[in-house]
């Protein structure tokens, strides 16, 4: 095993949260990239394929990239880990899926609470089980009281872009498939911290990550190519290809940070970020029905009050259940 620096929590908590900047953009490249090719399965697999590129030409050009890929294969044969956690990938997988098939059905606002719901139900979950290499967290009053009000500022802080039609009973279905994959993220956030750990470098984890996903998703594509034919040809405009990039950034960055910080407020950090960036993005470049109302600015205001208040170090018998 490789030692991997341990972030305090004043520097981790940022750096979550400057992390989940990037994945309201990712979610909005990957939507637009569904609805141009009229595939979200052919979206999700350019997303994972350019990020995969990226992943394997920093890998081999950096030297810690070089050094993780050595150790990838001697920590699987040597079951350092448990071997299915190179198989996180998939979970992001289904992430990107969920995101180019239903932001344009569903919409940001409904997407957003659904998977932070899932993601924030799970985090505390995983955080007990101690799946995560942080170990075994304890499940506190204050860490469930801050998680619900996440969730609750959440909504409050989207609630302006809700329409009477993305709430009927028809999209229940749709919703399932985001709270799905937020739910999973949590794990994958931890199984990749443990495989950072033991690569020595959350590049190599990343790599993986991008390669099982991208497999995933290429055998998806190449299953609904056979039975119903290929959709609309590939977008000239570069900047539908920056969605694997982005994923690189946020996932790379988790995988590293889960060992400090453990797997929920990992999670939380990057819910402020993907609300602050939700919000940046609607005020900078704002689409058709954007609406930025004070309900908006209050909960992405509130949602990092209730991120603090999970991750102060309160006295061990506060709230403790």
């Amino acid at each position: 095993m490789t030692h991997t620096p341990r972030l305090p929590l004043i520097a981790g908590l940022p750096l979550a949260i400057a992390a989940g900047l990037f994945i309201p953009l990712q979610g909005r490249i990957n939507g637009a990239l569904g609805v141009a090719l009229g595939d979200g399965i052919a979206a999700a697999v350019v997303s994972f394929s350019t990020g995969l590129a990226v992943m394997a030409v920093i890998s081999l050009a950096l030297p810690k990239g070089r050094a993780g890929l050595a150790r990838i294969l001697p920590a699987v044969r040597e079951r350092q880990f448990p071997p299915y956690y190179v198989l996180a990938g998939c979970i992001g997988a289904l992430f990107v899926f969920a995101q180019s098939f239903t932001v344009a059905l569903l919409g940001v606002a409904l997407f957003t609470v659904a998977a932070v719901t899932g993601q924030t139900l799970s985090g505390l979950l995983v955080d007990r089980m101690g799946i995560g290499p942080a170990g075994k967290r304890p499940i506190t009053g204050i860490r469930v009281l801050g998680s619900v009000l996440t969730v609750a500022a959440v909504a409050w802080a989207v609630s302006p872009r809700f329409s009477a039609g993305e709430t009927g009973l028809q999209l229940l279905l749709p919703v399932l498939l985001p709270v799905l994959a937020g739910f999973l993220m949590s794990f994958q956030q931890a199984m990749n911290g443990t495989a950072t750990v033991h690569y020595g470098s959350p590049i190599a984890a990343t790599l993986v990550n991008f390669i099982a996903g991208a497999a995933l998703l290429w055998a998806a594509w190449l299953i609904k190519l056979a039975v119903a034919g290929a959709g609309n040809p590939l977008p000239a405009q570069w900047w539908y290809y920056l969605g694997g990039p982005l994923g690189c950034i946020f996932i790379g960055v988790g995988a590293l940070l889960v060992r400090s910080l453990g797997v929920l407020v990992t999670g939380l950090g990057m819910i402020a970020g993907q609300l602050l960036g939700s919000l940046g993005l609607d005020l900078l470049f704002p689409v058709p029905g954007t609406v930025v109302a004070l309900p908006t600015v209050l909960g992405t205001l509130l949602t990092l009050g209730a991120i603090i208040l999970a991750t102060l170090p309160w006295p061990r018998g506060a709230l403790k259940r």
